[in-house]
């Protein structure tokens, strides 16, 4: 009788741990929508609108069924979840705390996926697998990263802390700590450093040209393309210098001649010559007996239904 009495008081002890870790789990759950979503006014109004503390709350209980070999149990409680929500997350899945999706409209979150502490999913958000073969297949998130709306991140990779996804990006590749993701494939934004930016201020001077209209930051091919050529040209510039101060001190004074000043006209801003080509049709269509314009055209045009 006094072993049986031990066991049973294990037993409770153990249910009322459990418990309380599910309540506290509850209650950061609930803490984490009031912190990521502004919309969010009342714990009773997120208790009973936001799908995507439904699906977490399914979830955790679908994975503890799969995680004591209750597995068909799990994936009917998985699928009525996705059936509720739009969100579908595979019990095997393993996700930590703190976890928050916003709107969560097509979320599909992979078996063999890993989700640290505090990572934020949008809606149409997807942790997929590259390999029909068993074993791990799906993305590890590490902790803190934050996925944008309609982002695809596919294959058995890994997604560093504080890692940010752009949304549509679709990732396949490993990405480090602190790291943003953008474009189709994925490709890493690298802030330059201070050092880059002030050559390219310098060479942007000397020639007349400023190619910062566009933010560094931007993941624009062009703005890129432009600064990779300034920082050629910066390259090249410091060798001439190094090459006329070698010609000096033999006695050439050739490098001492000025440089002719590039004319702003050279830099046609893309709508003055959109405006000159626009111009210029319509002098043709005048020529030719034309009624419509060029902007009665393309007024016509916009106004078909699309």
């Amino acid at each position: 009788m006094p072993a049986r009495e031990a066991g049973n008081s294990t037993t409770e002890a153990q249910q009322n741990k459990v418990e309380q870790v599910s309540i506290q789990q509850l209650r950061e759950d609930i803490a984490s929508v009031f912190e990521r979503d502004p919309a969010a006014r009342n714990t009773f109004e997120v208790l009973t609108t936001y799908p995507g503390l439904h699906a977490i709350l399914h979830y955790r209980l679908a994975n503890w069924l799969w995680r004591r070999g209750m597995k068909w149990l799990a994936r009917l409680l998985s699928t009525f979840s996705r059936w509720m929500t739009g969100i579908e997350i595979h019990p095997g899945a393993t996700i930590g705390r703190r976890f928050f999706i916003d709107h969560g409209m097509g979320v599909v979150i992979g078996e063999t996926a890993e989700i640290g502490d505090d990572c934020t999913l949008y809606h149409g958000v997807t942790l997929g697998g590259t390999s029909w073969n068993k074993g791990k297949r799906h993305p590890t998130l590490r902790s803190g990263v934050v996925v944008g709306a309609g982002a695809k991140v596919l294959g058995p990779i890994e997604v560093g802390e504080n890692a940010r996804i752009g949304s549509n990006a679709v990732v396949t590749k490993e990405v480090p700590d602190g790291a943003t993701v953008v474009g189709i494939p994925g490709r890493i934004i690298r802030k330059p450093s201070e050092e880059t930016l002030e050559k390219r201020r310098r060479i942007a001077e000397k020639i007349g040209f400023d190619a910062y209209g566009i933010a560094d930051d931007m993941p624009d091919p062009i703005a890129r393309s432009i600064h990779n050529l300034m920082d050629h040209m910066q390259a090249v510039d410091h060798k001439i210098d190094t090459m006329c101060q070698a010609l000096a001190e033999m006695g050439n004074t050739s490098c001492s001649d000025a440089l002719p000043k590039l004319e702003e006209e050279t830099f046609v801003s893309l709508n003055d010559a959109y405006e000159e080509i626009k111009s210029a049709a319509q002098e043709v269509l005048k020529e030719e007996g034309t009624e419509d314009s060029v902007a009665d055209k393309t007024d016509k045009e916009s106004e078909r239904p699309h």
